[in-house]
């Protein structure tokens, strides 16, 4: 079977990396920008600093800051408006993974039309998108450098997936320097999100020897280095190596998909508004608790990559091992123990099973699941 490996054309990733990316949009003749961002980001400065600098370059630049941390179709046609409006010719997203997906959207919609319904699924859109560049802030989404945008569609509370490699940004930008005011909790939530990328890409029916290869390092680095981030967050190194693991786990899951993780989380996402990486963090050790049955080897070589020694175990004692020091990080960073503390009642979960099976991501995992299935995984995660 043959393999498509699908990234940004251009990829910075270290300290110092934002002024290399902003003398590359000069470079390509680019005269507007339309800042996409959240209004956190635009308080505390990024975005004024970041304006500046396209200003010592002769670039003008709009600022759409309305992104919600789900970002939702109204954020979408929102920043639209502004792009038309302001007759920008470059969209610069600035921010984690809802910035970023925001501003895939709108380059989505601003070159094929319609409503962002009309592209949800795989590779809908005719056209290429609009330029975009997109700037990290977070080291856990990788939406700066994948395929994948999930806009939230609150008439239906749901969250939809588009996955279309049409709207891979131009250029992606990791600088740890604009990481380094996150603050732990977000840290954290991030971090845990990259380990899900991770994770669920090597135990997919898509992986390949570039995605294996990818994934396990960055399940290795991310053990190592975010609770280094998350207890000190000023550790310029450890920030740096988040970065390249995070976009280390967003090439993997980029080209071999996700699975059950991701699926249930986008149902707690769209539903209770709740932080994508704290739910993929509580939901991960059961939903691989249920595919160590069909592939206990893979999460055997994920214990190894978390530290431990295998070589006295079986190949289940390994892949409960792997759940385990899953289980042990989230513990040591404090994510929220289970969906009872995230308040998520439990008479919704035959709801969000049901909900959880119609998502995109299904379809990678490597263990298919009946609704009462994943209604139980959701039950072993309250």
């Amino acid at each position: 079977m043959s393999s498509t490996i699908i990234l940004p054309s251009t990829n910075l990733i270290g300290s110092g990396c934002l002024e290399q990316a902003l003398d590359i949009i000069q470079g390509q003749g680019f005269q507007k920008a339309l800042i996409v961002s959240d209004a956190v980001l635009n308080q505390i400065g990024v975005i004024s600093t970041v304006q500046t600098l396209l200003q010592e370059r002769n670039i003008a630049s709009a600022i759409y800051d309305g992104t919600q941390p789900n970002p939702t179709i109204k954020n979408v046609e929102e920043g639209l408006d502004l792009l038309v409006d302001n007759e920008c010719d470059l969209i610069l997203s600035i921010g984690g993974g809802s910035p970023h997906d925001c501003a895939k959207g709108i380059a989505l919609l601003a070159t094929n039309g319609g409503k962002i319904k009309d592209y949800e699924g795989v590779n809908i859109a005719d056209n290429a998108a609009f330029p975009l560049v997109s700037i990290n802030t977070t080291a856990g989404t990788a939406s700066e450098m994948t395929m994948f945008s999930v806009i939230t569609d609150e008439e239906r509370a749901i969250k939809m997936a588009i996955i279309d490699q049409k709207v891979t940004p131009m250029i992606s930008v990791n600088d740890p320097k604009l990481m380094l005011a996150m603050p732990e909790s977000l840290t954290a939530a991030t971090g845990m999100d990259a380990l899900t990328h991770a994770v669920e890409a090597y135990v997919s029916i898509a992986a390949n020897p570039i995605t294996d290869a990818v994934a396990l390092k960055a399940i290795g680095m991310i053990t190592k280095y975010l609770p280094i981030c998350v207890h000190s967050g000023d550790d310029l190194h450890a920030r740096e190596q988040m970065a390249y693991a995070q976009f280390m786990a967003g090439m993997a899951f980029n080209n071999a998909l996700l699975g059950y993780v991701h699926a249930m989380a986008h149902q707690l996402g769209a539903t209770y508004h709740l932080p994508h990486g704290v739910c993929n963090a509580v939901l991960l050790p059961h939903v691989q608790r249920f595919n160590a049955k069909v592939c206990p080897e893979r999460l055997c070589d994920i214990a190894v990559e978390m530290g431990i020694d295998v070589s006295v175990l079986s190949l289940q004692e390994g892949a409960e091992a792997a759940i385990s020091a899953i289980e042990k990080l989230s513990r040591s960073i404090n994510i929220p123990a289970n969906l009872t503390e995230l308040n998520v009642p439990k008479a919704d979960l035959s709801k969000l099973a049901e909900s959880a099976l119609l998502d995109v991501c299904c379809m990678t995992n490597p263990r298919q699941a009946s609704q009462q299935e994943i209604e139980s995984i959701f039950e072993a995660a309250m």
